[in-house]
């Protein structure tokens, strides 16, 4: 409920910025909601669900979660095609306010029963630690030197401040992230296989996009619409998961995402500006589906591996990688797609005047707009220098992408657990006629707490 005010305040706030500064300050500030709501939702339903339950209830949470990533984009087309601005973060109050009613009625309260305190220097030092990496690698994009002072201080530094915040969170009794929970390999390679499969969504939804608008011409609704394959597979198919996964077992379920998401990043590598748009619809629907049997496995892997009371920390884990795969994914795919399509223009913008050189080096959109300013055939030639050398860009970013993903699946094949054993017939099993054994709730006080907010559950 707080997460939720947070975020839905801060939404309003953005909408209404009238400077840049104001605008990111309130974008941080949802941030800070964010992060209270999604791990908390996750938490929720691993309370409320008993382990026979719980598998399908993470694939639909995965999907819904999933739907959202693919949505945001074509929501964000229809709002900027018919209003401003401010539009996409306003739209967010509404859904803020039915969800406060709706968790208020229905959502029962669950509460670790060993409450511990923050960890506000924990917390500090992973800001520090991540904002430096992310804006060392999108420096290094930016000017193609990786060896200047600009670059390796914020990136070293930035590493050994993450390598402090961990020492510290081994250090401390009440850390904010719990790195003892790494021991376990399965929820270790759970934990790879969610960053890993981020990292390349998140960065293939950068550079598809940026395709379709500049390379492409498509308006931002358009763009928006054309990720409705993605959207489509993920509700289609991740609620699905988990009958494959008691089946299959996690690790192929998982992996064979993981390497389904590959061959949809590949096939970036033949697209140009010519081909048929149902091709690149083919490979987004591709990615869809691959990304449905890897986050709802991933996340039912992670989970079962911790006792209930730990379940507050899984899902704060779980939260974590996913947001810090997807922002170092925009930020490593960002920096080699720049970097590739500086180096494929550099011949064509050699001869353009030097005020408009560099604005027409640093990006697609940046040339199309220098193309406009100048006279006939020059315009014409700077935009399909800039078109070619950006496809160019996208096929050598889309090869990182797939070895990223090919790299999860091998994570994954090596130490995810396979398929479940068959459980034991109650005349063998020793504990069915203990009800403490059999029921959580006679032993669980969180189990109980839940359950006596939702009776008849």
């Amino acid at each position: 409920v707080l997460g939720l005010t947070i975020f839905g305040v801060s939404s309003a706030l953005s909408a209404f910025a009238t400077t840049p500064d104001q605008l990111i300050i309130g974008r941080a500030l949802m941030g800070v909601g964010g992060a209270a709501v999604l791990p908390s939702t996750l938490s929720i339903i691993s309370n409320v669900f008993e382990p026979a339950e719980r598998g399908r209830a993470i694939a639909i949470w995965a999907g819904a979660t999933g739907v959202a990533v693919a949505l945001g984009p074509i929501t964000g087309g229809v709002l900027l095609a018919h209003f401003w601005w401010g539009s996409v973060f306003l739209v967010n109050v509404p859904v803020v306010l039915f969800g406060l009613v709706a968790i208020m009625r229905i959502v029962p309260e669950s509460v670790d029963p060993q409450r511990s305190k923050l960890d506000p220097v924990g917390v500090g030092l992973s800001i520090i630690g991540i904002l430096a990496v992310v804006f060392g690698i999108i420096k290094g994009g930016e000017s193609s030197d990786w060896t200047s002072g600009s670059v390796l201080v914020p990136l070293l530094g930035g590493l050994a401040v993450l390598v402090a915040f961990g020492w510290w969170e081994k250090r401390i009794d009440h850390p904010a992230l719990d790195i003892s929970l790494f021991r376990n390999p399965a929820f270790s390679a759970a934990c790879a296989a969610t960053t890993l499969a981020f990292f390349a969504l998140f960065g293939a939804a950068f550079y598809v996009s940026l395709y379709l608008q500049y390379a492409r011409g498509f308006t931002a609704l358009q763009a928006g619409f054309t990720f409705l394959p993605v959207a489509i597979a993920l509700m289609t198919f991740a609620p699905r998961s988990a009958a494959l996964v008691k089946t299959y077992g996690a690790k192929r379920v998982c992996g064979g995402g993981l390497l389904t998401v590959m061959v949809s990043f590949g096939g970036y590598h033949f697209v140009d500006v010519h081909t048929p748009l149902v091709v690149v619809l083919v490979l987004l629907l591709l990615q869809g589906i691959g990304m449905a049997h890897i986050v709802a496995p991933a996340t039912e892997a992670m989970m079962a591996t911790l006792p209930r009371d730990r379940v507050g920390a899984g899902s704060s884990v779980n939260n974590t990688v996913r947001q810090v795969g997807g922002a170092l994914g925009v930020a490593v795919l960002g920096s080699v797609l720049a970097s590739s399509y500086r180096a494929q223009v550099a011949g064509a913008v050699q001869q353009l005047p030097p005020g408009l050189r560099a604005p027409a080096q640093e990006s697609i959109g940046g040339a199309l707009a220098v193309a406009e300013k100048l006279p006939g055939a020059a315009g014409a030639q700077l935009a399909a220098a800039a078109r070619d050398g950006f496809v160019a860009a996208m096929h050598a970013t889309s090869t990182v992408s797939s070895l990223v993903a090919l790299l999860g699946a091998l994570v994954v094949f090596r130490y995810m657990p396979g398929r479940p054993a068959a459980a034991p017939t109650r005349e063998a099993d020793p504990a069915a006629s203990d009800p403490a054994a059999t029921d959580p709730a006679a032993t669980d006080p969180i189990v109980t707490t839940a359950g006596s907010r939702s009776s008849g559950k």
